[in-house]
C-alpha cells in the first residue's frame, strides 16, 4: 500500500465518535470564499494529485465549524435541504462496490474531515457498533477526528483520539475494505510520535 504525508486536519471529539464536539480554532487554514458569497478559512488538500476512488463530487468547500456555514442547519450549507445521508451495509469483501464508502476515503484524503466523519459515523449505524466493520468505522471515524484536532490545534486531543483509532485498527485482520491495515497502523504510530503535522493518507487496492 502506498501512503503519504498530508497536511493535518479532523473531525470529531472526544475517544467517542457518538459525543459532542468541542472545537478549538488554530493554524494551518487557508481563506478561500463559499459558493454562498460567506468568506471562510477552511484545511487545503493533502495532495491534490492523491486518485480518487468515488465518482461523487466534492462539496463545495470544507466545513470547518465556526468558521463556515454548517452544511445542515445553515441555509446557506452545502446539504442544506437535502435528505440525511443513510448508507448501505456491504459485506467486507465487496468493499469495492459501496460507494458510501469509497467516498468516505476520497473526502478523508482531501481534507473533507467533517464529512468524512459523517459518511463514516453513518456506515458505523448501518452495520452494527459491535461488529468487525463497526470497529473498523470507529477507527477510521477517530483517525479523521485526530487530523483535524490537530488542525484546529488541539493536540493533546489529537493523540489521544489518534492513539484510539490505533488500538481499535491492531483488532482489524491485516487486509480489509482494501486497506493494508498494518502499513497504516504503523504509519499511524509513526506519526503520533513525530509531532509532525502531516498524516497518512489511505490508498486503496
Amino acid at each position: 500500500m502506498k501512503s503519504i504525508s498530508s497536511r493535518s486536519t479532523a473531525a470529531v471529539c472526544g475517544d467517542d465518535s457518538s459525543r459532542p464536539c468541542d472545537w478549538k480554532t488554530g493554524r494551518y487554514f487557508k481563506s478561500t470564499a463559499t459558493t454562498s458569497g460567506v468568506v471562510v478559512t477552511e484545511p487545503e488538500p493533502p495532495d491534490p494529485r492523491w486518485p480518487r476512488y468515488s465518482t461523487r463530487p466534492f462539496p463545495p468547500y470544507h466545513f470547518v465549524p465556526g468558521r463556515a456555514p454548517h452544511p445542515r442547519r445553515d441555509p446557506r450549507g452545502h446539504s442544506y435541504g437535502l435528505p440525511e445521508p443513510k448508507p448501505t451495509p456491504f459485506p467486507a469483501d465487496k468493499w469495492h462496490t459501496s460507494e458510501d464508502y469509497l467516498y468516505g476515503i476520497d473526502l478523508y484524503n482531501f481534507a473533507y474531515w467533517w464529512e468524512c466523519h459523517e459518511v463514516f459515523e453513518g456506515l458505523w449505524h448501518a452495520v452494527g457498533h459491535d461488529t468487525a466493520q463497526g470497529n473498523f468505522f470507529q477507527a477510521l471515524i477517530q483517525v479523521a477526528a485526530a487530523n483535524l484536532k490537530s488542525f484546529l490545534g488541539n493536540s493533546a486531543a489529537a493523540r489521544n483520539l489518534l492513539r484510539s483509532g490505533i488500538i481499535r485498527l491492531q483488532k482489524v485482520p491485516p487486509s480489509y475494505l482494501g486497506i493494508d491495515v498494518p502499513r497504516l497502523t504503523e504509519a499511524l504510530q509513526a506519526h503520533l510520535i513525530s509531532a509532525h503535522p502531516h498524516a497518512p493518507l489511505i490508498a486503496l487496492g
